[in-house]
């Protein structure tokens, strides 16, 4: 109505001058200020921010453009401001403000602690609520940090923040964009990645693993999946937590399988040892617990491309017995048509394989899977592996005359 008193919106109030924003900059403690006001207060000797009285770990102020943005949009048209978008602009202040904390070298580490805790909240709303966290790129940010290896701190000390930075940065996985993790092809990073997992506590190496198998799923990550093929400590390492069934072993096979899917890794896997852990884990499993077995015969059966894979199974006390023992489950198929396709493989040109796998119970195990409620596709590969037994049988048997 003309004449009427113009209301100005309380977030658009600058709370030392009361009047309308002319300049936005946001302080370290989240809280906004016009330019002019704040600079005469920090001039005038004043170390804390005028609203929560904290004291500022860092003087720097940070431009707010989605305010300055929107203010200068409500002057334009006049228009009535939706006030749960304010709420959001509001949010988006306020998490600028965690993120310029996260990546000053000014911030303590305990304060560094808590804006991890604050992000790791809002990340549980994500994506319904606080996706400014992606749109500001915080993966990214959080990487950054972890992987920069910062000067100055004990590296026991900097390991509880690595642990609940890299469980963050996980639940931003989703919702961001993997290329980020290219950051790892400089050399200072992937050097500080390998550390981490020679040197970090459980938590980390779990959370490592998920990175390597999001690393080897990915297409834009491909160049970097080769490169961590190429390291053998990293190899040995990941390999090393199925060794000592740890409770880090989950995470290990799976970065593994992740890893075995590129042709390149396959043969650096087997050369570090990947085939002796992985038959060793399948032959500590326990029927009708469950178990990783038919996970990581899956991955052996990927490794059979490799020449030195069959030998590694076949040099192996338990190598074949171990694939015998998935051929048939009574709980369930899981990993029976990666256990017959497997020994196929290794029992076509080898006698003793094939000898090995009959004195095991393979026989058995293969009609007891042909009765059973298995997948039509794996009772054909077990007929297949039946007829094959059969023939080579009868050649040996002629060869034997």
């Amino acid at each position: 109505m003309k004449g009427a008193e113009i209301i100005i919106p309380p977030l658009f109030i600058c709370p030392i001058s009361l009047d309308l924003f002319k300049d936005p900059v946001t302080l370290c403690t989240g809280q906004t200020y016009d330019r002019s006001s704040i600079e005469k207060w920090l001039a005038a000797g004043n170390p804390t921010c005028p609203v929560t009285m904290q004291k500022l770990h860092d003087p720097s102020i940070i431009p707010n453009h989605t305010l300055r943005h929107l203010i200068d949009q409500w002057l334009n048209s006049g228009i009535q401001i939706d006030p749960v978008y304010l709420k959001i602009v509001e949010c988006d202040s306020s998490i600028a403000a965690i993120k310029h904390n996260l990546e000053s070298n000014e911030s303590a580490l305990e304060n560094k602690l808590e804006i991890v805790e604050i992000i790791h909240a809002l990340a549980d709303e994500l994506p319904l609520q606080n996706s400014c966290l992606i749109q500001l790129d915080f993966f990214c940010l959080l990487l950054e940090v972890v992987f920069r290896n910062s000067e100055g701190l004990h590296f026991q000390e900097n390991l509880r923040f690595v642990e609940k930075t890299l469980i963050c940065a996980l639940k931003l996985l989703p919702f961001s964009d993997l290329g980020a993790i290219n950051m790892l092809k400089e050399e200072s990073k992937f050097a500080y990645f390998v550390l981490l997992f020679e040197k970090g506590n459980m938590a980390i190496k779990k959370s490592l693993c998920h990175l390597v198998e999001a690393i080897a799923k990915g297409l834009e990550t491909k160049e970097l999946c080769i490169k961590l093929g190429k390291s053998a400590n990293l190899l040995q390492e990941i390999i090393h937590l199925v060794h000592n069934n740890s409770e880090a072993a989950e995470a290990g096979i799976k970065a593994i399988s992740a890893l075995s899917s590129t042709e390149s890794n396959r043969e650096k896997l087997v050369k570090e040892g990947a085939v002796k852990e992985l038959v060793e884990h399948i032959s500590r499993s326990k029927k009708g617990e469950r178990s990783l077995a038919p996970m990581a015969v899956s991955i052996i059966e990927n490794l059979l491309t490799i020449e030195c894979a069959k030998q590694a199974i076949i040099n192996h006390p338990s190598g074949v017995n171990a694939l015998v023992k998935l051929v048939f489950r009574v709980s369930d198929h899981e990993g029976s048509e990666s256990a017959v396709n497997s020994l196929l493989i290794i029992c076509f040109d080898s006698k003793t394989a094939r000898e090995e796998a009959i004195s095991s119970g393979v026989l058995t195990q293969l009609l007891l899977l042909l009765q059973s409620q298995c997948s039509g596709r794996t009772k054909t590969k077990a007929r297949m592996f039946l007829k094959l037994l059969r023939s080579k049988w009868n050649e040996d048997s002629k060869h034997a005359l």
